[in-house]
């Protein structure tokens, strides 16, 4: 049975050497490309693949994000997240949107084919380094501990909180958005409030704990928009 993969990566390098390698695979067919969140969710629902490869850091929307959104859509795709981040926050942050595993970039070309054989047979897959991350981390926090404060936020509220966190002004993200800048000033204003905090700095520290952006992400984002 051949696999239809769609991935998602920001970067064009990454996109294409493992297009190339997928190629080489006769039971990968690899339908679509993407170059950020938006993108995977929007092939996700053309294309309706078997797999969705995606990474973390992508500006706009990230990859938590992206699954999240996909699994809503379809809970018939498997997710599987390729990042450099090991970080437990941002690989429970994963799991718990609707991923089936993480593999971390510094493997090899068949960790990630592996991989995608076992969440194609209904499996939970991670990196090896991972797995003890995770463990230790459900540990602490409890089965039926606290989930992330990102829950409280709806997923438009979290797509701003990205977009502030990686520096965009409010129009700019009106703009994108398409709607008024009335009403991402609003947006903003009840995210704060929701989550307590008192300005755009501390809420790029919330985004980059919760894994809603990312340092990478940021940087890029904000040299893009200078």
């Amino acid at each position: 049975m051949t696999i239809r993969v769609v991935l998602a990566d920001d970067h064009r390098m990454m996109r294409d050497g493992l297009r190339a390698l997928l190629a080489r695979e006769t039971e990968f067919d690899l339908v679509g490309l993407a170059e950020d969140g938006h993108g995977a969710v929007k092939l996700a629902r053309e294309l309706r693949p078997d797999v969705v490869v995606t990474d973390l850091a992508m500006p706009g929307l990230n990859g938590v994000e992206a699954i999240r959104r996909i699994r809503a859509e379809d809970s018939n795709v498997r997710l599987l997240c390729l990042s450099m981040h090991s970080e437990s926050q941002m690989v429970l942050a994963v799991l718990d949107a609707g991923a089936s595993g993480y593999v971390m970039k510094d493997g090899s070309f068949e960790e990630l084919a592996l991989a995608i054989r076992k969440v194609m047979a209904n499996q939970i897959y991670l990196s090896a380094d991972l797995v003890g991350i995770v463990v230790n981390e459900v540990r602490v926090r409890g089965v039926q501990g606290p989930k992330f404060q990102s829950t409280l936020l709806t997923a438009r509220e979290r797509e701003i909180v990205q977009l502030l966190s990686e520096g965009h002004s409010t129009q700019q993200i009106a703009d994108r958005l398409h709607v008024s800048g009335k009403t991402v000033a609003t947006h903003r204003e009840n995210i704060l409030r929701k989550l307590k905090l008192d300005g755009i700095a501390a809420l790029t520290r919330y985004a980059l704990r919760e894994g809603l952006s990312s340092l990478d992400a940021s940087c890029r984002a904000g040299g893009e928009s200078a």
